[in-house]
């Protein structure tokens, strides 16, 4: 049975701000971003039948933007999820090979290769995510080997996927606000075999009693925004250890010393900043 869905491809004049970002979670059932090297990169919304382009409006009167020029499309096929939203290509980040569930066979690599289906749990492939990996990789260089890792705002798993890829006697827990992301990421972890290794919870921070009764963390993983970022700061801190690390990311240039203070005065340090585009991530630790 043929069924139809709506795209709507936002072309901003200039970079866009976490707003714009959540606006695009609220209103569309699905996002993407294309990412363009010489300006501002293109931003993607896909919707199902029901589209109707003045509650589109009324939603971003609501978050208080202007939305940038965009274009609408009507798509129609058996599944549009599969045929329009899930085929990225793959990409190799650090030590990691990462394709999608749509690819036939396995890129020819020496990466560790990992299999995302990433259609409804955005940022697979966002510079945010990028910087983690690469935090990632980096710590697991230096040597650390941590016991207990806690990734908050998890999405479609994949920093819990790599960090259980490099640190396999590791426990992991991924939580997220939201239900499709925890789905999301069961499966991921599934198909890559981790799913004795991860362990998933509908979580708004750090509330569930799991994550809090397996506190203190060795690494905590929060790729959000800045202002829950804000929000968690003294949350993340009592539930990781002393000397531990957390990888911070989702905020942009003019919010760093905003996200960075707050955790200072939680007791962390700042080891190293991370920048892609326009984009920051930060590697902390607790000292205190």
């Amino acid at each position: 049975m043929t069924s139809k869905c709506w795209q709507i491809t936002f072309h901003p004049n200039q970079e866009v701000d976490e707003t714009f970002d959540e606006f695009l979670s609220n209103f569309f059932e699905v996002i993407s971003q294309n990412y363009n090297d010489n300006g501002p990169d293109e931003y993607i919304g896909y919707t199902g039948e029901t589209f109707n382009e003045e509650q589109m409006l009324q939603s971003a009167s609501f978050f208080g933007i202007k939305l940038p020029p965009y274009d609408i499309t009507e798509l129609k096929s058996e599944n549009w999820l599969k045929d329009y939203v899930i085929k990225f290509d793959a990409f190799e980040i650090c030590d990691f090979c990462i394709y999608g569930v749509h690819e036939k066979s396995q890129p020819k690599t020496d990466k560790i290769l990992l299999q995302i289906y990433a259609a409804t749990a955005f940022g697979s492939n966002h510079q945010t995510t990028q910087s983690c990996i690469k935090a990632i990789s980096e710590l697991h260089d230096s040597g650390f080997i941590p016991a207990k890792i806690l990734d908050i705002g998890t999405g479609s798993g994949i920093l819990s996927l790599c960090s259980a890829k490099l640190w396999p006697k590791a426990q992991i827990i991924a939580g997220d606000i939201d239900d499709e992301a925890v789905i999301v990421t069961n499966g991921n972890a599934k198909n890559n075999h981790l799913e004795n290794q991860i362990k998933t919870y509908i979580s708004d921070g750090y509330k569930h009693k799991s994550i809090q009764a397996n506190a203190p963390y060795d690494l905590i993983l929060c790729n959000i925004l800045a202002n829950p970022l804000i929000a968690f700061a003294k949350d993340l801190s009592q539930n990781l250890r002393t000397n531990g690390f957390c990888i911070l990311s989702g905020f942009v240039e003019d919010q760093v010393d905003d996200v960075i203070s707050v955790h200072e005065q939680q007791g962390l340090k700042l080891v190293k900043s991370y920048s892609l585009d326009n984009w920051r991530a930060a590697l902390m630790q607790k000292v205190k």
